[in-house]
């Protein structure tokens, strides 16, 4: 891989007015989109705004995704995981508890030793190694190793480069997958007709849960607050949830924009010596969760492509969007994927604090 230019180089996009970025990259994300999407790799809509931010923000960009509409599109994915989530899946879950914990705590543990293992030999300066292999709640991680004296650039370089690395492998796999089964993906309706009563009332669930998410600073309240309201209130029979393909694509893009715009020149820059390391510890992480979906096809009779989605290791806005373009339980993969998550941002900062106290 040819290493990035040196950061302190003017970048191309940096003599483009803001404005004018904002142009090129909703026109490079339209047309990365389209040719995903006729390559029928599930969440083209999410892959090719990331792939568009990526070339932008590595290029001098400076502008970045603002956070409202960010957090408003994570509420609209929370509501789309919502409306699959059925008693079925719960009774499922809560039969095999103990199997889905122990890989849960596998994952856990295999992130802090490679953790540990690269801020042993010195891969990455002081304890940055081990936030940024941490599998999940990357921003928890991003403030918390600022705090404890690492790199806050090169964490996050580590943990997004990993979300991109694993949403670019699931979606490719979930398109092998549905290559193989001679299953056809539905071309989507953009303006399809609506019922504006339970679109309104689904605008309404996905704001007041998300806000209250935010407003309670509850981590990735925005997603898991309208996620398991939707759930209830849905299966309660109050509400409808109707989510149009325009807007879960304006959704996607704003997610897929405020991950490829993280990767600026400066820390491609101060990331380069190390990338060889930090991308064979980011495979090894998603070879051992692969070798846990097999464990879940046999022991709990999982199907493979929702296995493989419930273990994959981070990102879980982003693996939620490839679940739901697939033919897998999205409901399954949403469990394992909060279950971790929970665990992660309970469990993360004691375990990375110990291991750096460990190493010095």
């Amino acid at each position: 891989m040819t290493p990035p230019p040196d950061p302190k180089t003017p970048g191309f996009f940096e003599r483009f007015s803001p404005r004018a970025q904002w142009a090129v990259l909703i026109a490079c994300s339209c047309l990365m989109a389209a040719v995903l999407e006729v390559a029928g790799l599930p969440a083209a809509l999410l892959l090719g705004p990331m792939i568009a931010g990526i070339l932008l923000g590595s290029n001098g960009g400076t502008i970045r995704a603002p956070r409202l509409p960010v957090l408003a599109a994570q509420t609209i994915v929370g509501c789309l995981v919502a409306r699959a989530i059925t008693g079925d899946i719960v009774v499922a879950f809560l039969k095999d508890w103990p199997l889905l914990v122990g890989v849960v705590l596998i994952i856990i543990a295999t992130s802090g030793l490679l953790g540990w293992t690269m801020a042993r030999f010195k891969v990455l300066p002081g304890t940055t190694a081990i936030w940024g292999t941490a599998p999940g709640a990357a921003s928890a991680m991003m403030v918390l190793a600022g705090a404890f004296g690492a790199d806050a650039r090169l964490v996050a370089f580590m943990q997004y480069l990993r979300v991109v690395i694993v949403a670019a492998l699931a979606s490719a796999v979930a398109r092998l997958w549905v290559g193989a089964s001679g299953a056809v993906m539905p071309h989507a309706v953009w303006f399809p007709a609506v019922a504006w009563q339970d679109f309104m009332a689904t605008l309404a669930l996905a704001g007041v849960s998300g806000a209250i998410g935010v407003g309670l600073r509850i981590p990735a309240g925005a997603l898991l607050l309208p996620m398991i309201a939707g759930a209830v209130l849905e299966a309660m029979g109050l509400v409808t949830i109707v989510l149009p393909p325009w807007l879960l694509a304006l959704s996607y893009a704003f997610l897929g924009w405020s991950i490829g715009l993280g990767f600026t020149r400066e820390i491609l820059g101060h990331a380069s010596r190390a990338l060889p390391q930090v991308l064979l510890a980011i495979f090894a992480m998603i070879g051992v969760c692969g070798l846990l979906a097999v464990l879940l096809v046999y022991a709990a009779g999982i199907d493979p492509l929702t296995a493989y989605l419930a273990t994959s290791p981070g990102g879980m806005d982003a693996v939620a969007i490839i679940a739901a373009s697939s033919n897998v339980d999205i409901a399954f993969v949403m469990a394992m994927q909060s279950l971790r998550f929970l665990i992660v941002l309970v469990t993360g900062p004691p375990l990375a604090r110990f291991i750096a106290k460990r190493i010095g």
